[in-house]
This record gives structure tokens, C-alpha cells and sequence, in this order.
């Protein structure tokens, strides 16, 4: 009996005594920390949206309205939770069966942690399509979407009719394309590679064009450029004057008195006086000298080729793809416009010390502090234990058992918050900071009189914790009890002072588009400019190359061409001599891979040719050619090109129209009355089609005239070309323009 009512009165004791404790600490304002569930319950009783204060770089909680907006598009009681994914654990449909047990009401319940949505539940209300809603948000935003971000599209979906249907199809895509959805946000790097590739683009781009442009109108002066000789004996190379191409005298040839020509190499001109049809073979009107226009042999400008291109005409090429640089760079600045690599939300000074004042007025009122918005890491008793050995220690201790994030106010500096708590303290004391998700512990030393050195070398294992180590509190109490034997020191500690924060606003902010990687990309473009002109002008010259090549192997290379007219128009035959001069002149450009013959015909045609148009010698057609004129250098121009491949073709060409072409046949023509004669019968040479049916004669005007009805029977005109008429060989018409014009 006695033994029993002692064992009795021991139990009220001690039932006694830990009540007497805990009403204690509720006089002395220290309650028990309430359990997740409840606290969260607690504030979206006051709240419908709660977002926590340890994402304020991430998700701000004046961003809350932005919430509330969102959910009310859903027309039912729509409850929000914005947490660290960390602190929902590994069953966060479990935290809002809690929560909603706690709070009590109907309606949508969601949680939304740092990487999207985690759990939807509905209670006491119909919303169909909401877990579709959520796992089609899941496969069609992109990982780098805001929490904000994430819960528009939730809505959006919802709201859309087709969950299921969308939710269906995102995930088929999802397993098409392992990669995923695009980014939704620049980042650094992408803002690094779109400055790149603007540089590139800015520099590329125009300067290809620049470069392109004059290579094609360099071209177009070289076509219209006629070879010219580089002196005695020099290499035919094309030459321009005023823009113009004109056919250039062979190697070998020797001008004389201003006139060039190459009949049998050497060329001597005859008088100072227009001779035949009146063209200008003066002495010294061209040529070498003092004082007298051009140099080098003949008079010819730019021997030796066309030469650079005009200043002149290159300034406003450059103006022009400088302008198209600055288009280019300003759509740039149109197209890669981001500024932020956020969704554009700021917190707010509040926004970043609300932690820190939640923390700081809870380690002022008891120094053990737990994260009521993470999964209990310590529970009641550990928490009771914990207290008492704080109370019991000589040195000032606090422990903050929070978690820490990238996206805290500190920039996951544990240092930094330990920095912030003790200025907010005001007073020495030792922090310690315990995350409860990883179990990491932390100590600050700030002015206790604690040898440092000692802490330093604690257990490793009591501030990095493996999967076999004691559970937080556990360790904790270890922590504490080294504290208690850490010899003392004979003045109060110091930490260095940490690092600032980013700030969050320039944390997102983006560089300006032509920083970074702009310059770089600027020299790649300009390489990759100079590479592609490169391909395309060798890409260029090998087409021109197979193109000459077959017009030598077909040997007519004046077969494809427009329809020669009975009656052509001054304009006509200007255009034409030109365009005939200039295929001429290219086609005898590879003068080593053609045959003697056809070398020797194809000069004299061309060395012709130019006496009958360029009598001036300045690389010019002649203001003042005949028609007749221009037509003979046609019917020579398209006779040497034919003598490049096939010189025996070139004998002859059509007696009823030169500009025909070739003649393979020949016709008998009747005899003629003139009335002063009568003329005997004739073979004459014939193109194809005039073989079958004789066509109409050439007409031409006697002196280029507008006049109307002025067009007259070739034969009939002055100059060498009328020898046509009687079938004369080209070979005997190149020596009539020599010696019509006193060449010899």
C-alpha cells in the first residue's frame, strides 16, 4: 500500500512539474509553434492567397492581387498557396487536405510551388477540368515559367473548355519532343547569343550585299570593257572608259598616230584626214605624247584592265549599306526587346525584409525559432529539449531552423541572413541557422567571447549531414553541448563581412543588346561576309567558265539570239553592237585554248569592228555611227565568235540580211537590170531560212536619221558593208574596213 501511494504521488509530481513548465512559457509569451497546416490554414483564413516571404525574388507578395484577379476568372471559392516546392514535401495534395480540414471551406484549392503547380484539389465544389488543366500546364509551359506565369495558364486552360482534350495532346507532344516547350524568358545566355548573332548580322549582311553589288557591276564594266594592249607586245586584258565596254586591239598590235588596229600585227595610220566614210584617222590625235589625253599605246584608257571601281560610285554603295546596317540593328532591337528574364514583377522593399521581420520578432521572443511554413523538422519535445539547453548555456545562442533558397531575400547567403538577424538583434550572440529540408547547420559568431577555432573544428557531421546521421535535433543538442565545453575567449568574435545581395531588380535585368558577345559577332560577320563573296564570285566565274566553254564547243555562239529585223532602229544596232562586242571580247578572254585560225579570224573581226565604231579611240561607241556602220560590226562581231569554234563557218554570211548570221548555203540569183547594166547571174551565200525562202533585204537608214521612210537597201549605203550584197568573204570585208579607214 505504501509503495503504491508513493509511486502514485511520484507520477502528480512530475504531471505537476512539466505543467507548471509549459504554463510557464505561455506566461512568459512563448507558445508552441503551430504545425504547417494550421498556420497556412490561418492565413488564407485572412487571405484566400498566401504567398510566402521566402520567394520574393521569385514570386513577390505584392503580387498577390495578380492572383486574386486569376482566380476569380474561375467563378468558385478559389484558394491559393505559393510555397517553395521544398516545403510541400513529397505530398502536397496531403498539405491541402490539412489545410482544408484547418480552414474549413469549400472551393479550389492549389498548390503552386518555385517550379509550377504541385496539387489541385476541390472540395464542395464542381470545376471540371481542373487536374487536366494542371497537367496540361505541366506539358506546355517550359521550365523556366514564374510561379504567376504557371497560374494564368492554369486558368486559361481551365476556363478554355478543352482540359482534357489539351492535356492529352501536350503530353503526346511532350513525348515527340523529349527537349520539351521553349523558354519562355531570355536569359543572360540567350541575350549573349542574340547579341551574337545581331553583330554578325549588323556587319554580315551589308557588307555581303556592298560586296556582291560591286562585283556584279565590276562585272558589268568588264563586259562592256574591251581588251585592251599593255604596250608592245602586251596581254589583251579588258578595259573600261566611262563605263563602257569596247573591244580592245589583240596582242602585238601597234597603234600609230592614234589609231589601233591589227592587220598583220603592226598598224600605220595614213593623213591627218577622215578617210572613206569620213571616220578620223589623224595623226597624234590619240596616243602617246606630252600633254595628250591617256597613255600607253593607241591612247587607250586603263590598259591592263578596267581598274578599280569609281570612288565616286563606291560612296554611295557604302552610304547604302551602312543605312542597311542601321535597319538591321534597329530590327534587332524591335525583335529581341526583353528586357527582364522575368515576368516583369518587382518586389518590393517589404517584399524583401518580410523574413527577416518574421524571423527576428520570433527569436526575440523565444531562441529557438522553427519555419512554420516547412514540414516539422522538430517536434514538440525536441523543440521543449532544445529550449531548455539555450536557457541553460552561459553564451548567448539562437537557433533559426529556416531554410534558405536562391530566391530569398539573401540570395541563399547563409551568412548574409545571419549578418541581417543580428543587426536587427542588436545584441552579441551566437546564430545558429538549421535548415530543416536539408539539415545543414550554420554557426555566426557574433561578439561572444566562444574560441572560434574550437567551432571550426567541431564533427563534420554535425553541419553537413550524410542519410546515416541523427536527425536535426539530434544533432542540434550535440551542437549545443560542444558549445557549452568551448573554452572562452578573452575578447568577442567578429565574422568577415559577407558579400551583398544581388540586387533582384538587376538580378533579371538583361544586358543591353550591343554589349557581350556584340563585338565578336561584328568580326564573324565581316569573315563570314568576305567567305560567302568568295564562294559566290568562284561560284560565278565557274558558271561563266562551263558557259564559254560550250558556246565554243557548239562553234555558232551567235545562233541564240533575238530575231535579226528587216528595218532595225538606231537604238537597235547601238545596243546590239555593243552586246555583241562585249560577248566577243569575253569569248576571246582563255586566248591560249583557242586555235590559231580562230584566233587570228576572231581578231580581225573584232580589230574591225572597233574602226568602225570607236573611231575616236576613247572606249566609246561613237555618237556619230552610221547604221551601216553599226550593223558591220555586228555581222564582224558575230563572225568572230563563230571563228572561235568553227572558222571555217565564218567565211560567209547571209546576202540578203548580214544580221542573219552564218551562211551554209548558197542560191542562184537571176540576173539584175539596173538600167544602166544588166548584171549576170549569181551564187550567193544564204542563211538557212533564206535558203528555203528568200527573205527581205536589210534596210537601213543612210545616217541614223528619225525620219520615217528614210530606210534604204544596205548595198546601196557607203561603207564597207555593202560588199555584202555581192557575197564577200568576212575575211575581205576586214580588210575593206582596214582600208576603208587607211589602216594598213
Amino acid at each position: 500500500m505504501r509503495a503504491g501511494i508513493v509511486l502514485v504521488a511520484g507520477w502528480l509530481a512530475v504531471l505537476f512539474c512539466t505543467g507548471s513548465v509549459q504554463a510557464a512559457e505561455a506566461a512568459r509569451g512563448v507558445p508552441d509553434s503551430p504545425t504547417q497546416t494550421a498556420y497556412l490554414a490561418e492565413q488564407l483564413r485572412k487571405d484566400p492567397v498566401y504567398i510566402s516571404d521566402q520567394l520574393p525574388r521569385e514570386v513577390p507578395r505584392s503580387t498577390a492581387p495578380d492572383f486574386a484577379r486569376e482566380a476569380r476568372r474561375l467563378g468558385v471559392s478559389t484558394y491559393v498557396i505559393v510555397l517553395p516546392s521544398s516545403s510541400f514535401g513529397a505530398e502536397p495534395s496531403a498539405v491541402l487536405a490539412g489545410v482544408h480540414d484547418r480552414l474549413g471551406r469549400k472551393g479550389l484549392y492549389v498548390a503552386i510551388g518555385d517550379t509550377g503547380i504541385d496539387a489541385v484539389q476541390t472540395y464542395g465544389v464542381s470545376l471540371p477540368g481542373a487536374e487536366d488543366a494542371s497537367r496540361a500546364t505541366l506539358y506546355e509551359l517550359a521550365y523556366d515559367a514564374t510561379p504567376r506565369e504557371v497560374f494564368r495558364h492554369f486558368v486559361e486552360v481551365v476556363t478554355s473548355g478543352h482540359a482534357h482534350q489539351r492535356a492529352e495532346q501536350a503530353r503526346a507532344a511532350s513525348e515527340d519532343d523529349p527537349d520539351g516547350p521553349p523558354s519562355v524568358h531570355t536569359d543572360r545566355t540567350d541575350r549573349e547569343n542574340q547579341s551574337f548573332v545581331t553583330g554578325i548580322a549588323v556587319t554580315g549582311i551589308p557588307l555581303t550585299a556592298l560586296l556582291i553589288t560591286v562585283y556584279a557591276l565590276q562585272r558589268r564594266r568588264v563586259r562592256r570593257a574591251a581588251a585592251t594592249a599593255t604596250g608592245t607586245g602586251g596581254a589583251d586584258r579588258p578595259s573600261t572608259a566611262g563605263g563602257v565596254r569596247v573591244p580592245a586591239t589583240r596582242g602585238g598590235a601597234k597603234a600609230v598616230g592614234g589609231r589601233t588596229t591589227a592587220a598583220g600585227g603592226k598598224a600605220t595610220a595614213h593623213g591627218g584626214k577622215k578617210a572613206g566614210g569620213g571616220k578620223k584617222a589623224g595623226t597624234g590625235a590619240k596616243g602617246t605624247g606630252s600633254g595628250k589625253k591617256g597613255t600607253g599605246t593607241g591612247g587607250r584608257k586603263g590598259a591592263g584592265g578596267p581598274g578599280p571601281y569609281p570612288r565616286e560610285r563606291l560612296l554611295p554603295l557604302l552610304a547604302a549599306a551602312a543605312v542597311l546596317g542601321g535597319l538591321i540593328a534597329f530590327t534587332a532591337t524591335q525583335v529581341f526587346d526583353d528586357t527582364t528574364s522575368g515576368d516583369g514583377s518587382r518586389p518590393t522593399a517589404a517584399d524583401m525584409r518580410a523574413r527577416l521581420d518574421r524571423v527576428t520578432d520570433g527569436l526575440r521572443r523565444d531562441p529557438l525559432y522553427t519555419d512554420p511554413e516547412s514540414p516539422p523538422a522538430l517536434d514538440a519535445p525536441e523543440r521543449a529539449h532544445l529550449r531548455r539547453r539555450l536557457r541553460a548555456l552561459d553564451v548567448p545562442v539562437v537557433i533559426a531552423a529556416v531554410p534558405s533558397s536562391t530566391d530569398d531575400e539573401s540570395g541563399g547567403n547563409r551568412d548574409l541572413l545571419a549578418k541581417a538577424l543580428h543587426t536587427r538583434l542588436r545584441r552579441d550572440l551566437l546564430i545558429v541557422l538549421a535548415d530543416p529540408g536539408s539539415g545543414s547547420i550554420d554557426l555566426v559568431n557574433y561578439g561572444t567571447r566562444v574560441d572560434d577555432m574550437y567551432l571550426i573544428n567541431r564533427p563534420r557531421d554535425l553541419s553537413y549531414p550524410q542519410s546515416t546521421d541523427p536527425p536535426l535535433g539530434h544533432r542540434l543538442d550535440q551542437l549545443l553541448t560542444y558549445v557549452s565545453k568551448s573554452p572562452k575567449a578573452k575578447a568577442g568574435h567578429m565574422p568577415y563581412e559577407p558579400p551583398a545581395a544581388d540586387d533582384p531588380v538587376e538580378e533579371k535585368a538583361l544586358p543591353g543588346l550591343f554589349t557581350g558577345d556584340f563585338e565578336p559577332g561584328l568580326v564573324i560577320g565581316t569573315f563570314l561576309a568576305g567567305l560567302l563573296f568568295g564562294l559566290v564570285a568562284a561560284a560565278c566565274g565557274i558558271v561563266r567558265r562551263i558557259a564559254r566553254r560550250r558556246r565554243t564547243a557548239t562553234g555558232a555562239p551567235g545562233n541564240v539570239r533575238s530575231p535579226a529585223p528587216t528595218e532595225p532602229s538606231t537604238a537597235w544596232l547601238r545596243r546590239n553592237a555593243r552586246q555583241e562586242l562585249d560577248a566577243l571580247t569575253a569569248a576571246l578572254e582563255p586566248v591560249a585554248a583557242l586555235p590559231e585560225d580562230s584566233q587570228r579570224r576572231a581578231w580581225e573581226c573584232l580589230d574591225a569592228a572597233a574602226l568602225l565604231i570607236d573611231g575616236d579611240s576613247d572606249g566609246r561607241i561613237d555618237a556619230d555611227a552610221t547604221p551601216a556602220a553599226l550593223a558591220c560590226a555586228i555581222v564582224l562581231a558575230r563572225a568572230g565568235r563563230t571563228a572561235i569554234g568553227e572558222p571555217d563557218a565564218a567565211r560567209f554570211v547571209c546576202h540578203r540580211n548580214p544580221l542573219h548570221g552564218v551562211a551554209y548555203k548558197r542560191v542562184q540569183v537571176p540576173p539584175e537590170d539596173s538600167g544602166r547594166a544588166r548584171t549576170r547571174a549569181r551564187s550567193l551565200p544564204v542563211c538557212e531560212a533564206c535558203r528555203l525562202t528568200l527573205g527581205p533585204v536589210l534596210r537601213l537608214r543612210p545616217s541614223g536619221s528619225a525620219r520615217r521612210g528614210a530606210h534604204a537597201p544596205y548595198a546601196t549605203l557607203p561603207g564597207p558593208l555593202a560588199a555584202l550584197g555581192d557575197g564577200t568573204e568576212i575575211d575581205q570585208l576586214t580588210r575593206d574596213v582596214r582600208e576603208y579607214f587607211g589602216v594598213h
